[in-house]
């Protein structure tokens, strides 16, 4: 089977619309979504509408579950507390303006998806068997991966969450990250996803109009729009203003 995985779509429905384009140039067999698919972003319902349309199986997302799961701030602000102001605006700021846009119907459909998707020897998560918040950097040690994803009972292992594509074998192990579709973190602006066929995996890039998402962004009255403007811009992230 040739499979596709789309993750971190974040509300742009620019870059999804130049994803699909793609995937109908890639033919995969099934595409599955790794979750995060609306709060940062102005257009969530559309997203999460096109997705659902397309029939794409897949899994829930850390900003998804802050839509109906509040007390997630607390318990993350005692994890990482270096990382307040982000988290601020994602529970303060982000989760009650997605929350508006997509209604409770959308939102008790992404409520639904399951923590892991699975299919032969390959799983799909969103960050870490358990874990929706935190997930292995690309450059961390190999033993990291492996105590991350080893005992998870699979031969592939993929993953979303931090926006930066990569691609790694360790003993006994493929693990790969699908970037993100809508909000890249590893310098390159393009949209990013992943093939998966006979044990390997691809990234794939696709360029989108940038510019065209952040006039629509930024004439939305999404919160904090220059600021996501500038992210989709450099394609990496930067401090909040």
């Amino acid at each position: 089977m040739r499979l596709a995985i789309v993750s971190d779509i974040h509300g742009n429905l620019t870059a999804l619309e130049a994803v699909i384009a793609d995937l109908k140039r890639a033919s995969p067999d099934l595409v599955v979504h790794g979750g995060d698919l609306a709060a940062s972003g102005n257009r969530p319902a559309e997203v999460v509408d096109r997705i659902r349309d397309l029939g794409w199986p897949g899994v829930v997302g850390n900003t998804d579950e802050m839509l109906w799961a509040p007390e997630q701030f607390d318990r993350q602000m005692k994890r990482a507390a270096k990382l307040r102001v982000l988290l601020e605006i994602l529970f303060h700021e982000f989760a009650p303006a997605t929350r508006d846009l997509l209604g409770d119907e959308r939102i008790q459909w992404l409520r639904a998806l399951p923590g892991e998707w699975r299919n032969q020897d390959l799983l799909l998560l969103h960050a870490s068997p358990g874990d929706l918040w935190q997930a292995p950097m690309p450059d961390c040690n190999p033993q990291q991966l492996l105590a991350t994803y080893s005992g998870a009972g699979a031969a592939i292992v993929v993953y979303g969450h931090i926006h930066r594509p990569y691609v790694r074998r360790v003993p006994g192990l493929l693990v790969a990250n699908s970037g993100s579709a809508g909000v890249t973190y590893d310098g390159d602006p393009r949209a990013s996803y992943l093939l998966v066929e006979d044990g390997n995996v691809t990234i794939r890039r696709v360029e989108y109009d940038v510019e065209a998402e952040i006039k629509l962004l930024a004439s939305s009255g999404y919160p904090r729009a220059a600021w996501l403007s500038e992210i989709r811009r450099r394609g990496k992230y930067v401090p909040p203003f």
